[in-house]
Parts: C-alpha cells; sequence; structure tokens
C-alpha cells in the first residue's frame, strides 16, 4: 500500500469530477493523487511520515488551468512600467520621468495598459517626445496589438521612415512622409521590442520563427528569467498549468531545460505559430514539436494563427462596416480559401489548431475553416478552438457546439467587467450589436465547450478577478444576461481549459490517478458574495505534488 506524502483535509473540494463532485479531503503521493474522500476515509490512509494540512473549510479546488496567456511576454511586462490607472499627458509623463529616473540604463522605457483614450486624443510622437525627448520610449495598448513611441525610439528601433511590414501590420505614416508613433501589429513594434532586449521572447507572437543567430548562453538565461517570472506570477493566482499563446521550438528548448534544472514550476503547452508569410512546409516544424515534445509538463502539439486584429484599432475584421467608419470592415489575414486549405492539412497531421478571432468576419472565416478540414479529413477528436470570439453572427452561434468547436473566452475582456473601459470598443461595435458581444452563456446553452482565461498579460493573470467578472458583468443594453453559473464558471477555469487544452488525462479534476495539482483558496468560494471573490486570496498551490506557491497556509 502507498503511503502518502501529503494529506489536504478538512476542505470543501470541488473536485469537478461528475462522478464525486464533492468530498471532504485528497491525499497525494509521488506528485499524483491517490485518494479523494471524506476526511475519516483519508485520515485512515495516513503513514508516519504524512504531512497533514487542516485546510480549516476552505475551498479545494483543481489547480487552475490557464488556457490562453503569453508567459514570457508577461515576465517581461511585470519589469514595465504600468499607466492603465492614469488619464492624460501630464500624469503619464510624470509617471514616465519617475520610472526613467529609476531606470537609467534601460535602452526602452516601455509602458503596459495604455488604453486608447488614454491622452484624450490619439497619440502621436510628439505628445510623447513632450514627456520625455532624449531616451527612448512607448506605451502599449492593454491588447498588446498597438505601441506608441517617441522619436527617438522610432529612430533607435530604425522605423522613423516607415518600414514595409506584412499585411495586417503597419507602420502608420504622417503626411510628412514619417512615422506618427502608432505602430499597429506585432511586425510593426518587433524591432522596438528586440532594441529593448526582449526580441527572442516575442518572436513567438511576432514572426513564429527562430532566433537568428543562435542565442548565447547568457541571452538564454535571461530568457529563462523571464519564463520563470512570469509562471511563478502564475503560480501566485493559483494556475497549475498554461497554454502558451505564442510560440516556437526555441520556447520548448527553455522550458525543457529548466525543467532538467528542476525550475519548471508549471505544465506548459506551446504551439508552432502559423503566420501568412508561411508556406505549408512550415507544418513539418509543427509536426517535430508535436513528436518531441508530449510529456505531462511539456508539451506541443497544436498550431495557432491569427485570423484578424482587434476592434479598438479596427484591425477586427467585421461582416459589416464599423459603425464609426463606414466603408471600413478590415479584412483576414488569410483569404477564406486559403485557411481552408491550411486548416485542412494541419487537421491531417493530427494537430489542433486555436485561432484568434475577433470580429464576426473573421469568427466565421474560422468556422468554415474548420468545417472544410472535418469534411476533407473526417471527423475526429480535434477540439480545434477559436480565441476570444468578441463579436459573432447569431447564424454562427449553434455551428460551433455542432462542429465541436472549443470557446476559449476571457472574461476580463468584456469591456466594464474588469479593468477593460467600455470606449471606444463599444462605439466601434455598434449599439446594433451589442447582443452579439462578449458572449458566453448563449454559447454554452448552444452546445460549445467553454474554456476561460486571462490572455495575460493583456488582463490581469487573477483567477479569482476572472471569476468576479464572469459572474458580475452586467448585460449590455439590448443583450440578454451571458453570465454562466458559478460551478460552470469553475469547471470553465479548471477542467473545462485541461479538456479543450487535450491536458484532461493529465490534469483538470480531482481523481485518483491525475497529477498532483490543486489550489486551496483563503475561503469558502460558495459562501462568498461573487463581488467579493477576489479577497479570498489564494492560500495554497500545488503541482505535481510540489507546494510552489505558500500564503502561510503550509506552516
Amino acid at each position: 500500500m502507498i503511503t502518502p506524502d501529503l494529506i489536504l483535509t478538512q476542505a470543501r473540494v470541488l473536485t469537478m469530477d461528475p462522478d464525486r463532485p464533492r468530498a471532504e479531503a485528497v491525499t497525494l503521493a509521488g506528485g499524483r493523487i491517490l485518494a479523494v474522500g471524506s476526511a475519516a476515509e483519508i485520515a485512515a490512509l495516513a503513514g508516519p511520515g504524512t504531512r497533514i494540512i487542516d485546510a480549516g473549510g476552505r475551498t479545494l479546488l483543481p489547480g487552475f488551468f490557464e488556457g490562453h496567456v503569453h508567459v514570457g511576454l508577461g515576465g517581461a511586462d511585470l519589469t514595465h512600467l504600468h499607466i492603465g490607472h492614469l488619464h492624460g499627458a501630464e500624469a503619464v509623463g510624470a509617471a514616465f520621468r519617475d520610472f526613467a529616473a529609476a531606470n537609467p540604463d534601460a535602452a526602452l522605457l516601455m509602458a503596459q495598459e495604455a488604453h486608447y483614450g488614454i491622452l484624450g486624443q490619439p497619440a502621436t510622437r510628439h505628445d510623447l517626445d513632450a514627456m520625455i525627448a532624449d531616451r527612448p520610449i512607448a506605451m502599449m495598448s492593454p491588447d498588446l496589438h498597438t505601441v506608441w513611441a517617441n522619436t527617438a525610439a522610432l529612430k533607435a528601433a530604425g522605423l522613423l521612415h516607415g518600414a514595409r511590414m506584412p499585411h495586417g501590420h503597419e507602420v502608420v505614416l504622417g503626411e510628412d512622409g514619417l512615422a506618427t508613433g502608432e505602430l499597429r501589429e506585432f511586425e510593426a513594434f518587433g524591432p522596438l521590442i528586440a532594441h529593448a532586449g526582449e526580441g527572442r521572447i516575442n518572436l513567438g507572437i511576432a514572426t513564429g520563427e527562430e532566433p537568428d543567430p543562435a542565442p548565447t548562453a547568457a541571452e538564454r538565461a535571461a530568457d529563462k528569467a523571464l519564463l520563470l517570472k512570469g509562471m511563478q506570477h502564475c503560480a501566485a493566482h493559483g494556475v497549475t498549468s498554461l497554454v502558451n499563446m505564442d510560440g516556437n521550438r526555441y520556447t520548448l528548448e527553455l522550458l525543457a531545460e529548466m525543467r532538467a534544472e528542476g525550475r519548471l514550476p508549471l505544465r506548459v503547452k506551446v504551439p508552432f505559430h502559423f503566420k501568412p508569410h508561411m508556406g505549408p512546409d512550415a507544418l513539418d516544424r509543427a509536426s517535430r514539436m508535436a513528436a518531441e515534445f508530449d510529456g505531462d509538463w511539456i508539451s506541443s502539439g497544436f498550431v495557432k494563427m491569427f485570423m484578424d486584429g482587434v476592434m479598438d484599432s479596427r484591425t477586427a475584421y467585421l461582416l459589416q462596416d464599423y459603425p464609426d467608419q463606414p466603408g471600413h470592415r478590415s479584412a483576414p489575414l488569410f483569404s477564406p480559401e486559403r485557411f481552408d486549405r491550411i486548416a485542412t492539412e494541419i487537421d491531417r497531421r493530427g494537430l489542433q489548431i486555436a485561432v484568434h478571432a475577433i470580429g464576426d468576419g473573421a469568427v466565421r472565416v474560422v468556422i468554415d475553416g474548420y468545417q472544410a478540414a472535418r469534411a476533407a479529413n473526417g471527423p475526429r477528436d480535434s477540439r480545434h478552438r477559436i480565441e476570444h470570439i468578441e463579436l459573432i453572427d447569431p447564424a454562427d452561434v449553434p455551428r460551433l457546439g455542432a462542429l465541436g468547436i472549443t470557446a476559449s473566452l476571457q472574461p476580463p475582456h468584456a469591456p466594464g467587467a474588469m479593468d477593460f473601459p467600455q470606449e471606444p470598443t463599444l462605439s466601434r461595435i455598434g449599439a446594433a450589436r451589442w447582443a452579439d458581444a462578449y458572449l458566453c452563456r448563449s454559447l454554452a446553452e448552444a452546445g460549445a465547450a467553454i474554456a476561460f482565461s486571462s490572455d495575460w498579460p493583456v488582463a490581469d493573470v487573477s483567477v479569482l478577478r476572472g471569476i468576479a467578472a464572469a459572474l458580475t458583468r452586467r448585460p449590455y443594453d439590448g443583450a440578454r444576461d451571458e453570465r454562466l453559473s458559478l460551478m460552470q464558471v469553475l469547471h470553465a477555469y479548471t477542467a473545462g481549459g485541461a479538456w479543450a487544452a487535450h491536458r484532461d488525462h493529465v490534469t483538470g479534476t480531482l481523481r485518483p490517478g491525475l497529477a498532483a495539482d490543486l489550489v486551496m483558496l483563503g475561503g469558502d468560494i460558495e459562501a462568498t458574495a461573487p463581488a467579493a471573490i477576489p479577497d479570498l486570496g489564494v492560500a495554497l498551490t500545488i503541482c505535481g505534488g510540489r507546494i510552489i506557491h505558500d500564503a502561510g497556509m503550509a506552516g
């Protein structure tokens, strides 16, 4: 008989296992769940060396599964200036000057969470020059799709006179032929990120390519430090597994090195990022990544793509004109015909597909592509995903469930639900379409599998804040209530996320034999008012049987 390493008892255990949804105690051994049951049943299993933690009635759940995050970018984000709470050039400028004084050697002073109206007008390089002119400074939008840079930053990155960019990426030029300071999408501001020394960790989302030249040992160590910083931040919020929604082989190699060094705290899944400039033969790299990285801790097995941009910069692809810009709908990054071919080939290889699609036009192109792949290859347990789905045509709502498509949604993204302001997003969508925006309950009721996440650092990675946002968001005028129940929300952040990532055989529920991945909250979530859920805090995070975050519970 196996002797438990650790017993967690006197807890309100929500297992997410439909066969035994509730329990009082869980015991762990060898990095796995040994048993789940009543306090008395589990106490009988204890041996002389078993460690026992009394939960005192706190909620115990499967470790949160962060199904859409950018952990390396998040690690870098933690070192940047944060200005989301500020308004106006005077306040932003003062924050930049204080940050500059505290970071005299930084190649670039980057501010995060600069909402599109932060200066009260469209930002230009001249606005930022007035704040600091003699050092490169830049502001990143909360959605990570737009950067505004000063003249010094544009010069340092070689962008002041513009640059040729792939379709969908733009260095915006003024009438004088010089860059205005606005850089749209990842490849446009990639040279700026590279100047800051964060280019390698950004490659997975910017180009999908590998670092060239090969990074030195010191550079690899610096990139691993950013990944570790990001993962430790996630662990403090109860996360035990994550899907890093940008990636390349280099990212997987860094994670494997960290695992060998005993410094990998979380389970991580990494995609091959297929970009529009790539040909079909690039998918050979995706297949190799899938074959070589398929363990319980580090895995690949899927392809990430972008179909459009974001609402606020009007780069999301819509079926109808933007109401505040007649004649403009944007355009998909892949033509429907090309996406059909690519999706069919990815599916033929047995790989999963995850596509960023914000506008209803982009969502339709992706659904059509998944349908084409299914028609060509036959149905299988693909669990193809659509990331975000901020706007969807009503005719497409039932198609997700019918085709087995997972809706990968982010409760913090809905304007007004958490940190994102309602404007300019709701005006971009238009009041006539608010009933089709940020759907959740409607998609679930139509049969779509639901997985929740944060998209950190786009939004705060705090799962408890995300849960509160999901439970407290108010309907937009003319729209139905899109909230799910507490148990549905918790499922979407645990078992739903694991299932959506093909990791449900490893984690996501508390069942004997699965990984010992658990989160203990600071109280009883079922007895807590939704708005107060973030105040519970995370008392304990355990991954693979190891305590990776302890707020004092373990002594």
